[in-house]
């Protein structure tokens, strides 16, 4: 098994990292770059960066941004947010990053998934899928959280991991930024449907709930964003939490 992995997100809008609650509500957080070089000397494992508005607003992502916490950073990072093209997915990772996250654009074109994995490796194509519960079953959601596709999130995830995409990036819409615990039934269920690493998102309130999304929901990351952001919780205590508990993660 491999070890499990803690990575803090940073939802970038208008060049600030903000953070709210199930998508909305959205409050200042800090600044990008150093909060990415302050996560770095933290100790977590990988970082992501997601422009959360870029789909949206229909525009690219602010490469500069990208460049300069490339700079201060000495662990994988993955960088998502209105990516739509091959050239885009080019431009990212030259400019400092190890991986993309595709949402919206593999959403409408799943065939773009097979053509990013062709040209830049399995290894480096992320597909994000925001799910909210509908009824019994759960949704996958694009734009932000914005468009209910009524794509089943199952069905999207045993797709995307048979195309190609080497990673998902899962969030729990109905647990984001409530603190009230990672949806564990929507991880676990996913996780079991596919054979590619699973990274929990939505939903981080304390030590427990991280122990629980990468045990019971089978995960193989952990990913938070207010409760590092505001100092609720160190990364350095998180991961003696976790490996006094018999989870192995990275040192």
């Amino acid at each position: 098994m491999l070890a499990k992995r803690i990575i803090p997100c940073l939802d970038v809008n208008q060049g600030r990292v903000v953070k709210g609650v199930n998508f909305v509500n959205l409050v200042d957080a800090g600044d990008p770059v150093a909060l990415a070089k302050f996560y770095n000397s933290e100790g977590a494992d990988e970082l992501v960066f997601l422009d959360i508005t870029a789909s949206s607003d229909n525009r690219k992502i602010m490469l500069d941004v990208v460049k300069l916490i490339a700079k201060e950073i000495f662990i994988p990072f993955t960088v998502g947010g209105g990516i739509n093209n091959i050239e885009q997915i080019r431009e990212i990772i030259l400019a400092g990053a190890e991986k993309v996250s595709l949402n919206t654009a593999a959403v409408k074109d799943p065939e773009f998934i097979t053509k990013a994995t062709s040209d830049f490796g399995s290894q480096c194509i992320v597909i994000a899928i925001d799910a909210k519960k509908t009824g019994s079953s759960w949704n996958v959601f694009i734009k932000g959280g914005r468009e209910d596709t009524g794509l089943d999130a199952f069905k999207w995830a045993k797709q995307v991991a048979e195309l190609g995409a080497g990673e998902i990036l899962l969030t729990s819409m109905d647990k984001d930024g409530t603190k009230s615990g990672f949806d564990v039934e929507l991880t676990r269920k996913v996780s079991e449907a596919i054979n590619i690493p699973v990274i929990a998102s939505g939903g981080a309130g304390k030590l427990e709930d991280f122990a629980q999304v990468l045990t019971r929901g089978k995960a193989d990351a952990a990913l938070a964003a207010s409760l590092f952001h505001f100092g609720e919780l160190k990364i350095s205590d998180l991961k003696e939490y976790l490996a006094k508990n018999n989870i192995e993660i990275r040192n």
